[in-house]
């Protein structure tokens, strides 16, 4: 079975008897795969096969969804020692997708972290002989849906908390121009962290995109895994604002950094006038944690710091990925 005549027919059992027609009828569209008139709303768990493993994934689809209109898509990565279902717990992001009408959908990490999983990254993941290749599935997923849902293949963005939010920055760095924009939280990079003599930067020869990418990205100054400034574990090394900076760099912003003060604890460093509209947006949140603005604060662990709620995460990158150029603002 294909992967994407699996996905179908996995999407068709998770969604309900309205569904079951999926698969035929994907296949039978040519010129819009996935638009088949056929609706699918709801949460559903998938499996596709990439690289010879089985990977799953949960897939939201909005109410807003007919079958008929094309949809953007958001991938939601989890953090290390984390789950898909988790993810959309902390993160709020159904909630976000109902409201906006777009496509949500979560991958599972190819790494097994107890009774969890985490991110085979290229560069600084010490992955086991035989990991599957996560980048690769990434690709398959992104290939999968916008070919069996009907998406816009032009609208299609990721974003990712902590270890999911360095594994879509390096996709991002690596990856087949597939992604629109990126939004990590808490775990923004720009490469793989390269020893200089005043401490740490972003390896030049590990981040070579193929083209400009938006970037909006939200961090704590008070965030005890990843911190704010650099430092901490080795996989981290450079501080956000130095990825961002990074970023900015990459996309040939011209303007920047301008600072704006959004509320009482959060600050918007932005680049702007970058080449092909790809701007490169920070949020940064005084005294908040490694933890996810807006998210659900009984989701997230003890130690992790405030979870700040003077704005919402998904709301804001939803509107930089609708319109990069224009200052982020809540809705």
């Amino acid at each position: 079975m294909s992967i994407r005549r699996r996905l179908a027919t996995t999407l068709a059992a998770g969604l309900g008897a309205t569904s079951l027609a999926v698969a035929p009828a994907a296949d039978a569209s040519h010129k819009r795969p996935g638009c088949d008139g056929v609706d699918r709303q709801g949460r559903a768990t998938v499996q596709l096969t990439s690289g010879g493993t089985e990977r799953t994934s949960v897939v939201y689809v909005p109410a807003a969804y007919t079958g008929k209109k094309r949809l953007g898509l958001v991938l939601n990565l989890h953090g290390s020692n984390s789950n898909p279902v988790e993810q959309l717990a902390r993160s709020r992001t159904e909630q976000a997708a109902e409201r906006h009408g777009f496509i949500a959908v979560a991958p599972q990490g190819g790494i097994p972290s107890g009774a969890n999983w985490s991110w085979n990254i290229p560069y600084v993941t010490a992955a086991p002989p035989g990991a599957p290749d996560d980048q690769q599935f990434l690709t398959d997923l992104i290939t999968t849906l916008t070919t069996t849902l009907c998406i816009d293949p032009k609208q299609v963005f990721a974003s990712g908390y902590s270890g999911g939010g360095r594994m879509i920055s390096q996709y991002a760095c690596d990856g087949p121009g597939l992604l629109a924009g990126i939004a990590p939280v808490a775990g923004l990079r720009a490469g793989a962290p390269a020893r200089t003599g005043a401490g740490f930067a972003p390896d030049p020869a590990t981040c070579r995109p193929d083209r400009p990418v938006p970037v909006i990205t939200f961090a704590g100054t008070a965030d005890p895994v990843n911190p704010f400034g650099g430092g901490g574990a080795a996989y981290w090394g450079y501080g956000t604002l130095a990825a961002t900076q990074r970023w900015a760099e990459l996309n040939s912003c011209r303007r920047g950094p301008t600072t704006t003060q959004v509320t009482g604890s959060v600050s918007r460093v932005a680049f702007s006038s970058c080449r092909t509209n790809a701007q490169a947006h920070l949020y940064v949140v005084a005294g908040s944690g490694h933890t996810w603005p807006g998210g659900d604060p009984a989701a997230f662990p003890a130690g992790l710091g405030p979870v700040t709620q003077e704005i919402d995460a998904n709301d804001l990158m939803w509107s930089f990925f609708r319109n990069p150029q224009s200052p982020t603002r809540q809705p």
